[in-house]
């Protein structure tokens, strides 16, 4: 009879021991670095897709200065390959190991003032770098917020919505075509992602810095600490100098074109980036150009080129100010 109860006993406790174990959670699969039909298919994001939840195979990031399009918010993710890393080049891009996927996602909020209210995703866009090339596209959210579908012809989809001031703003948001794509992630023929320049990285977000935290965990390695990136400034941080303010806001929305190798090379002198002297950037040589081509929305003509339908108003009195001071 000792016997049995011990037996039992031992049976009892591999029970509990094995259903400690069946609590342990699930890895999320692992991201596929293809694209697949849907994007629920690409294993970004974890539980119901409209609620954005992202992997823990990838991870947020955020830009000092965001671009400007159509006052859409942004979702901004990168999802490495396991057991690599990103490796420190500089202040610009740094190098992105083989199927690193990085994703955008574009939604508004019904409300600003009251954002239970909801949010309208409008599109998710894609990079995934493929033997060594970055390869583009876009996935458009159905009207049930359900999922997003591969759509390399681009769309128009009519948006209204609420500001913080409780005024109804509406456009019709153009989902850029793959050639769209390409116009502005094109740097000498090839693609290239935009934003996550280490120096645009370079800031602190509630009280730690963006760098120094992907340093740490080991998803950029090749660098110690942020000190060793330049930074450029948040374009509303009016404690900086107008000049750096107008040279950030130059650098994410307009430097991707006008640079040397970029879609506006052979068509305008400009260079617009960060790094680029004033004298070297001709801004001051083009700067009527410049204003009457920004303080407009009229398509063929303003800039940007491509990616806006109407006038950033509280961008452009930044640049016309720091052009007003040239």
């Amino acid at each position: 009879m000792k016997k049995y109860l011990a037996l039992v006993l031992i049976i009892t406790l591999f029970s509990c021991n094995n259903d400690d174990d069946s609590t342990v959670p699930a890895e999320d699969p692992l991201v596929v670095a293809e694209f697949r039909t849907n994007l629920s298919e690409l294993n970004l994001f974890t539980g119901d897709l409209s609620d954005l939840n992202i992997s823990s195979r990838a991870f947020e990031y955020t830009l000092n200065t965001p671009l400007f399009t159509d006052y859409a918010h942004k979702q901004r993710l990168i999802a490495l390959p396991q057991n690599t890393s990103m490796q420190f080049n500089g202040d610009g891009l740094p190098i992105f190991p083989e199927n690193t996927v990085i994703a955008k996602t574009f939604y508004y909020n019904t409300d600003e003032r009251d954002l239970s209210l909801g949010r309208t995703i409008i599109e998710t866009r894609i990079l995934i770098k493929i033997n060594g090339d970055w390869v583009t596209g876009d996935y458009k959210w159905n009207d049930e917020q359900t999922d997003a579908v591969l759509d390399l012809n681009g769309s128009t989809v009519p948006v209204t919505w609420i500001d913080a001031d409780g005024v109804t703003n509406s456009t019709n948001y153009e989902i850029p075509s793959n050639t769209d794509c390409f116009t502005c992630h094109s740097t000498f023929n090839n693609s290239t992602p935009i934003g996550p320049k280490l120096r645009n990285l370079n800031f602190e977000i509630n009280g730690s810095n963006q760098l120094d935290n992907l340093i740490s965990d080991q998803s950029l390695t090749g660098i110690s600490s942020s000190s060793e990136v330049s930074s450029v400034v948040n374009w509303q941080d009016t404690s900086a100098s107008l000049e750096s303010r107008a040279r950030s806001y130059f650098d994410i929305n307009c430097a991707h074109c006008h640079i040397p190798g970029g879609f506006c090379d052979d068509q305008s002198t400009l260079d617009l980036a960060y790094e680029t002297s004033l004298e070297d950037s001709q801004i001051f040589e083009r700067r009527s150009s410049i204003s009457t081509r920004i303080s407009v929305y009229n398509e063929g003509f303003s800039m940007p080129f491509i990616g806006t339908t109407l006038v950033h108003s509280e961008g452009i009195d930044l640049l016309q100010d720091y052009l007003d001071s040239l």
